[in-house]
């Protein structure tokens, strides 16, 4: 654990009921005369939904803007190049995201191309960065990623297929808007998936060998949440009490990734969802407790705190035998919500495995993995999740 840290979110953080209404003013307040709203089209087609309302809030204001439309799942190099293109094309000054994962880090991507360079493939990593992008601010609408708190963008290359992270304090949005009001209507598969990657984001970052005391409490608090909303934000969309929780538990394990950093669920995800076009939080799902059972032996101790915080009950039980109450409880909230259980479902091939183990262990968050994996361990890691029944 780390004693000496920093710890890095965005300046201000708007959260409950209704503070979409804010985010006109707080444009003001930035001095943006004209931001680029950054979303995709079934957002926007949304009547009353979180574009209009960012919208009205804009117009009240007497805020002009220009609306980029053009966001795709998983989003790729082409989408943020045309964002770059309209950006300046209609004299814009700053960027609005409004969406989930996808929207926030196709923002932050043509934030990037605006003052880094028109390559964003060459910007892989950690801190990279020189220059700091356009004033952003981010409205969330799921419960998931954590992407409108984060350093992390996340951009496919749509030629080779590989998903990579530009990671860089520059990235974090000045503003965040999380209004659960916003997420009434997610459907219940959208709320599974982006569900399951708040878990992992609550559950990585506690076993990370960059975890810290502050980040330790958020994750635990996560999962609590978690554990108390998801189930019941997938059955009934409509029931407030589990989206404001489910909004409380992303923020947090957001935080908390942001700064203790993830671990191979995600290098791998990202090989899947590169390579497949997969939705990022469902090959999370898949990949989590066949991970994390690959990872009890580095810290047991860690992984039965995971599984109190699951409600298991552990008493009377070894540290190691407690540690894989951990793993079940993984498992037994994947299914609840509808998860399936191997990567054939997303359309997996084995013969991609070897390519793709060699890029997870490259990706920057393989890195405070708690155990460390040779290629071959990798490759077989990925074969469990494929014949997992």
């Amino acid at each position: 654990m780390k004693t000496n840290f920093d710890f890095l979110m965005p300046s201000v953080n708007f959260f409950g009921p209704g503070v979409i209404e804010k985010i006109g003013d707080r444009t003001k307040m930035l001095n943006i005369t004209k931001p680029l709203i950054v979303t995709d089209t079934f957002l926007e087609g949304v009547p009353d939904g979180p574009v209009a309302q960012t919208l009205a809030s804009l117009d009240q204001a007497g805020v002009q803007y220009s609306i980029f439309n053009g966001v795709e799942p998983n989003p790729k190099v082409r989408n943020i190049q045309a964002g770059k293109a309209q950006y300046l094309a209609d004299g814009c000054d700053g960027l609005i995201t409004v969406g989930g994962g996808s929207a926030h880090d196709c923002g932050k991507g043509i934030g990037i191309l605006l003052t880094n360079g028109d390559d964003i493939t060459k910007l892989a990593g950690i801190e990279t960065l020189e220059n700091a992008l356009p004033p952003l601010l981010a409205v969330n609408t799921t419960a998931g990623t954590g992407s409108e708190l984060t350093r992390h963008c996340v951009i496919t290359n749509e030629e080779t297929h590989l998903k990579f992270v530009v990671v860089s304090w520059r990235n974090i949005p000045l503003v965040s808007f999380n209004d659960p009001m916003l997420m009434l209507d997610v459907p219940a598969k959208l709320t599974a998936a982006t569900g399951m990657d708040a878990f992992v984001q609550a559950i990585e970052p506690y076993v990370s060998t960059n975890r810290n005391a502050i980040t330790d409490g958020q994750c635990l608090q996560a999962i609590k949440l978690i554990e108390e909303s998801l189930r019941e934000a997938v059955a009934n969309g409509h029931n407030i009490e589990a989206r404001t929780k489910m909004c409380e538990a992303e923020m947090l394990a957001g935080m908390a990734f942001n700064n203790a950093d993830l671990g191979y669920v995600h290098a791998m995800a990202h090989q899947l969802g590169g390579q497949y076009d997969a939705p990022h939080g469902v090959c999370c799902a898949l990949l989590l407790p066949i991970v994390e059972e690959f990872n009890i032996v580095a810290c047991p101790d860690r992984f039965a705190e995971l599984a109190r915080a699951m409600g298991e009950n552990t008493d009377a039980l070894s540290t190691r035998d407690a540690a894989e109450l951990a793993i079940k409880g993984m498992r037994q909230m994947a299914a609840d919500v509808g998860i399936p259980t191997s990567i054939k479902a997303i359309g997996a091939k084995p013969a991609d495995f070897e390519m793709m183990a060699e890029n997870a262990l490259k990706d920057g968050n393989a890195f405070s993995n708690p155990r460390k994996a040779t290629k071959a361990e990798i490759v077989a890691l990925f074969q469990k999740a494929y014949d997992a029944e």
